[in-house]
Order: C-alpha cells, then structure tokens, then sequence
C-alpha cells in the first residue's frame, strides 16, 4: 500500500538489464516515481520478480511488510489489468485513494459506486488504462463478472488474506474457498496468494486449496521489532486501558474487545476521562461504523473501541497503540491484530489484559458457534487447540518476541529483545507465594471442592452473603484469610494455579475448583509454588522512542500534521494516505525548504512532490522564520544498533552493584524492594556480562551439582520437570540460575546444550 514504507534490498537475481544494486531498474523506477523510496524490503524483490514472470506465488509476511506493494508493481511494469481478491469493501478504498495520491492507475468495483461509476469503470478496464483492480471474492466469482473478466486477458490474481482458505487458519472463510476455481476459468493467469499470519500446516493448505502450481514461497520474518509487547492481569481493565492510552495522547489507539456491549461501555469511559474515542461494532447502523472509521482515518477521533470487526477495514499507518481489553482466541488473531499498530515503522505499544476467564468464555463461544455445522467436533478440537496455544502464550514468562517466532517456526535472534514486559523487567514474582497458594487450595479443600471460582473467591475475601451464611462457610478457617486481595487479582491468581496443574477446573456447564495432584505436596509444604504479582506495573521505556524522535522539532511535526489534516479533508481521503508519520517527522527533522532538499524525504514521490511539496514547504519556512530555526538540516543518520538493548533501571543496577560486591540474593532483594526471583534474572544479566567459573555467593556446590545431575539424568532443560524430579526442594529461581550458568559456562567452552544433557 502507498503508506508502507521499503527498507532494504532484496537478494536474489534480477531477469533482464540488471542495476548496479542488482534489482531491475524498472522495478527500482516504479519505486521511487510513485512512492518516494530507493530500496526493497526483504523478499519483494522475489515476490515482484515471481509477478512479472507470471509465477504462482505465496508470500507471507507480517503486518505492514509491504505485502501490498509486491502486486502493486508487477502490473505497472508489464503494462497489464491485475485483480486483487480483497475481502472489504472499506479497506479497497483505502487501498486505492493512497495509491491515486500517488499517481498509480486504481480503482476497486463494490456494491457502494453508482451505476455511472461502474460503467466507467468498465471503459477504463476495456481501454487497459488501469493496471490494478480490485474486488470482493463474492462479486469476483458470479458468472456475470467471470465472463467480463474472462474478455479481458486478465494475467494474474493476487489473494489477500489468503489464510481464509484454509480449514486450519484462524478465519477460515466458506467464499475464499471457491477461489480455486480461478485456476480453471483463468488457465494462463498465475495466481498470487499474500497472508500476514500462516502457520506451516496453513501454508501448505493454501498452496493445496488455491490449486497453485509449483509456487514460488517466500516466508518473511514474522517478528515485528517495532511493536512492544506487555501483557498484564486484568485487575481494572478499564483503568488499565485507559492509563495505557494516556501514554499515547493524541495518538491513535484501537481497543479490542470481545462483546458489543464491551466496545460501549469501554468507549465510554475513556470519553468520560477525557479521551476522544467512539465504539465500533457490527450492531451498529453502517452509516455510524462508516462515520467511526472516516473520523479514525481522518485524525479526529483517537481511540475506537471494538470488536475484531473493526480492523482489516481500516489501514492507517501511525496507530501507536493496541490494547486488547480480554485474550484474543489465538495467536493468529493477536499477531494479526496487533499488526495494526506501527505499520509505519516507529515504536508502537501492544497490551494484553489477560484474565483465565477469557479461555473459559472462548470455549463456550467456539462449542455455540461450532453447534450448527455436520461435523463439528473437529472443528472445536481445532479451535480449542489454538486456544490453548494462545493462553500458554499469555502464562508464559519468556521473551514475547522471541515466543511468537517460535510459534510461527522461526528462530529468534537475541536473548533480550528490549521490546517487551519480560526483557525490560517489568513482570515481579509475589512475595510469600507459596503462603498464598496454600491458603487458596485449603479453602478449595474445605468448600468440599464443589463450588467455582467466585464462591472460593467471596469465602476466601470473607463475604457474608446469604449463601456463604446458610452453608456455614463464614466459620471455615479460610473465612477471610485472603481479604486483603483484591476480587480481580485474586481470580488471576487463582487461574494461575490451574495454569500449573495445581488446581483443576471441570469441564461442564457450572466449572468447579477441584485439588490437582501436586496439591497436597504444596499444603505439606513440600513444594514451592511462583505466582506473578498481579498488581500494578512499573512501565519502562524501550529507547527505540527516543531514538526515533531524535533531532524532530516535535511543534513542527504537530504542524505538519495540521497540514495534513487540512489536505486530506480538501481530498477527501484518510490522513495517513497523504504522507505517514515517518515521513512528517522526517521533514520536521530535516526542515525541507527546496524543493530539492524535499525530494530526499523518503515518502516522497514525483506526483506527491509536486503536488504537496509547495505546501509542505511553506509551512517549514514559516515555522522556522517564526521560531528562529536552521532549515535545510542535513541529518546524519547513526546506524541502528545490531541488537538494542533496554536501558537498565535503577533497582537493576543497584542490584549489579551489590552482586559486584558479592553480596546474596536476600540481601540484593531487601535493598532494592524487588522479589528473590526477579534479583535471580538481574544476576542472570549480571553473570552475561561477567562471567564467573562459580555461583559461590549464591548457590552452594551441593545444591549446584544437585540441579545438574538431574538436568542430565531427564535430558531436560525445563523447570518444572526438574523441580518435580528435585522433590520440589530447589526453588524455580535456583534452578533456573543454575541452568543458565551451566549455559554460559558451555558458550564459553564452545558446547551445544544437547551435548552438556547427554553429557
């Protein structure tokens, strides 16, 4: 799409005269005339070269990776009428007006243009004065609008969010089914299939589905490292989010939620507080969805509140912020959705308030909707397995990033990603939480484990309803013994216990709490048990932000966007399409006065030159007059850094500082106001960066060998295994520093970890 902004070259050969960077000088032409960019982003290059060779393709890339501009080229190039397969009508005008800002021959046919429009459409189809078109796979497939295209020499079909044709995707669509079918009445055309979100086992069913034939794949990296992921206990989720968008004033923020009367009541409360946001959801009238999409697009409202309708029809570039207001159904839906945010590039934000209740209500919600088809216990083990994936991604305590490549079969590069709730410190272990745990599954115990959640809940926090009065349970010695605890923390902490096995929840209509088998070994106190503190979050900063701002005048920037604004209402398109925030905060950067010094703004294209230059222009000078400021700044870009890391925090390195001077975890803990298990992760840093043959100070050679012996024995690097095989005697932090020791000690020395467990 014309806001999304290439990077860097692609690698493989070019067909026919070749440029000194060794992309097509065509390609590289189309390039700069109508987006304003020298260089590809990885794999565009193959994808636009698999286009003009009229080779079948699949391209997977994520979010804002320049899918898009992988068929916008080819057909320029050729001279030809391509068809995209776009599921809403919504984001086929988005697609279209960026690209006529910039000059690029589009146009997309839906039920919402007149019957003259159509008609000149057709004209300019009949004349191959268009080279890309655009339309719903509904409209697509009628006989009607075949036979039309059928006169036409169409040469290829490009297929957005390919992943609805596959039965294993996360939204599968009965419609793109009926794609394959291109294959027969199209012969000769070559079919292009482009999805941000496909697994291996989609992959393969797309290619199968679509019928492509020895397609070109090319598998783009799925990590977005602009995008900071944190994931909190939903303990107030409305003053959750709303402290979340208060770190983006006057920036745009999508809330996703997953009811209607969600969406209302959290729209709402941010308008209450002061914020400028509306609802958006399918009950709504379509003139109010529009009128809510048009005032996001167009920079007058700041935060929409939605379900997951809301989205895939809206491409604005510079939304800093995601915040879902409950777990999305799978890490298909959460990569996809927060691909929303930052497609520009810059830094944006991602929060997830998670709750285990969310996993309980998707179960109902995919066994309701599952209820109607002939065979739906495939269909609900389907889902049901990518819930449970999504849920142990949402309890896991591991990098974010480095999680989601996993999950979509990619490595990770780095051990901290700089980029997220766990590299930047930001999640804590409670304190006494093996205390807490065991006065939670005694109350499960004495409540005869025959009630549910928010019944232990109310025994546990000492109510006196009329239930707890009648069955005497005001009298157990669990009454009240966890009072302290707030309703929503509480429940988190509950459901992390059934997360490790601790408690177990049954399965039918009314769930109750059940005694899991490791239970009694906890209420002996045999076993430790490690809960995340579900209490507020000391939010860092990544330093990308401030990287990001350097050198911008940001009143300037504010400016420009007044500009923008103003061109964009005079046109009558969204914002974003006339130039993106990257490109706005270059120029405030930069503080173009020439046309000339214009030109070298990346974003800038011949027609946008020409057409906004002057205007953009004008604006800097006067500003610049006004303020007293240099214009025409050349700016020397640093180079980014090769792995950037977060910027140590004060406890962090008050803790660096004690273990220099040898001192114990305890006391590290006691002084810095921090948990055992966090000081254990600061001392995992600490010894990467000062490596010591030992753990002296902080792990006796007993208790080391001990770890390791058993490490080796199970040929298993994970804790729990160990700390069950340990007898529950050696604290998760303990084995884990022991672990990551032994780690260091073998990059060291050169040895792989499989080799140190069959050692």
């Amino acid at each position: 799409m014309s806001s999304e902004q290439p990077q860097s070259t692609g690698t493989a050969g070019a067909p026919d005269e070749v440029a000194p960077s060794g992309v097509d000088p065509r390609i590289l032409e189309a390039l700069r005339q109508y987006w304003g960019y020298e260089t590809l982003r990885p794999h565009q290059r193959e994808a636009i070269e698999a286009g003009l060779a009229s080779r079948d393709s699949l391209i997977v890339m994520p979010t804002g990776g320049g899918k898009s501009l992988c068929y916008q080229i080819p057909p320029l190039i050729a001279g030809r009428l391509d068809v995209v397969v776009s599921p809403l009508i919504s984001l086929m005008k988005d697609q279209v007006d960026g690209l006529r800002q910039s000059g690029y021959p589009a146009a997309a046919i839906h039920s919402s243009i007149t019957s003259e429009e159509r008609e000149a459409l057709r004209d300019a189809i009949r004349d191959n004065r268009l080279r890309l078109l655009f339309v719903s796979p509904e409209r697509l497939m009628t006989p009607t609008f075949l036979d039309f295209l059928g006169h036409q020499r169409v040469r290829a079909f490009s297929i957005d969010e390919a992943h609805c044709i596959s039965q294993w995707g996360h939204d599968f669509r009965q419609e793109y089914r009926r794609l394959a079918l291109l294959r027969d009445r199209f012969p000769d055309a070559s079919i292009h299939a482009y999805t941000a979100t496909a697994t291996e086992r989609v992959r393969k069913d797309i290619v199968e589905q679509a019928g492509l034939r020895n397609p070109k794949i090319l598998v783009g990296t799925f990590d977005r490292p602009n995008l900071v992921y944190r994931i909190q206990p939903a303990t107030d989720v409305f003053a959750q989010a709303l402290e979340t968008v208060k770190r983006h004033e006057n920036e745009a923020a999508i809330v996703y939620c997953i009811s209607r009367k969600d969406t209302e009541a959290m729209a709402g409360f941010l308008q209450e507080n002061g914020v400028k946001a509306a609802a958006y959801h399918a009950g709504l009238e379509k003139s109010e969805r529009a009128l809510v999409q048009e005032s996001f697009a167009n920079e007058t409202l700041d935060v929409v509140a939605a379900t997951v309708a809301f989205g895939m029809g809206i491409d604005r570039s510079n939304v800093r912020c995601v915040i879902h207001a409950a777990m999305p159904k799978t890490i298909e839906n959460y990569q996809q959705e927060t691909g929303r945010a930052g497609r520009d590039g810059l830094e944006a934000e991602c929060v997830l308030l998670f709750t285990y209740g969310d996993v309980m209500k998707w179960k109902r919600l995919i066994r309701l909707s599952a209820e109607n088809a002939p065979d739906p216990e495939p269909i609900i083990a389907t889902q049901e397995d990518l819930l449970k994936h999504m849920a142990g991604f949402c309890a896991s305590a591991e990098c974010r990033h480095l999680v989601l490549s996993r999950y979509f079969g990619q490595t990770y590069p780095k051990d901290n990603c700089g980029a997220c709730d766990v590299c930047l410190d930001e999640l804590d272990t409670m304190e006494g939480a093996t205390e807490i745990a065991q006065k939670i599954l005694s109350c499960v115990y004495r409540v005869g484990q025959s009630f549910g959640v928010s019944y232990v809940i109310e025994v546990l926090r000492g109510s006196r309803s009329q239930k707890v009065l009648e069955r005497g349970h005001d009298q157990l010695s669990t009454h009240g013994l966890l009072r302290e605890i707030h309703e929503k923390a509480l429940r988190h902490l509950i459901f992390q216990l059934v997360d490790q096995g601790l408690l177990v929840q049954t399965q039918d209509d009314r769930p109750v709490l059940q005694l899991g088998e490791a239970s009694p070994a906890v209420l002996r106190g045999e076993r430790e048990v490690a809960l995340t503190d579900p209490g507020p979050v000391d939010v860092k900063r990544t330093g990308r932000s401030a990287d990001e701002w350097s050198g911008v005048d940001r009143k300037l920037f504010e400016t420009l966007r007044g500009v923008r604004r103003d061109v964009a209402a005079e046109r009558n398109v969204p914002a974003f399409i006339v130039l993106n925030d990257a490109t706005l905060r270059e120029m405030a950067r930069m503080r173009p006065t020439t046309r000339e010094s214009m030109a070298r703004i990346p974003g800038v294209g011949k027609k946008k030159l020409t057409e906004l230059g002057p205007r953009f222009i004008e604006a800097i000078r006067s500003d610049c007059e006004e303020r007293g400021l240099a214009a025409d700044v050349e700016v020397i870009v640093p180079p980014k850094r090769a792995n950037p890391s977060p910027r140590p925090n004060a406890q962090r390195q008050r803790a660096f500082e004690m273990f220099d001077q040898g001192a114990s975890i305890e006391a590290v803990a006691k002084e810095t106001g921090r948990a055992e298990s966090t000081i254990c992760r600061y001392l995992e840093g600490w010894l990467e960066a000062k490596p010591r043959e030992s753990l002296g100070p902080w792990v006796d050679q007993a208790t080391y060998s001990q770890v390791m012996d058993a490490a080796r024995e199970l040929r298993a690097d994970r804790l729990t295994p160990l700390y069950e095989a340990l007898n529950g005697e050696v604290p998760y932090s303990t084995i884990r520093l022991v672990l990551a020791h032994a780690r260091l000690q073998d990059e060291s020395r050169g040895v792989h970890g499989d080799q140190r467990s069959r050692s």
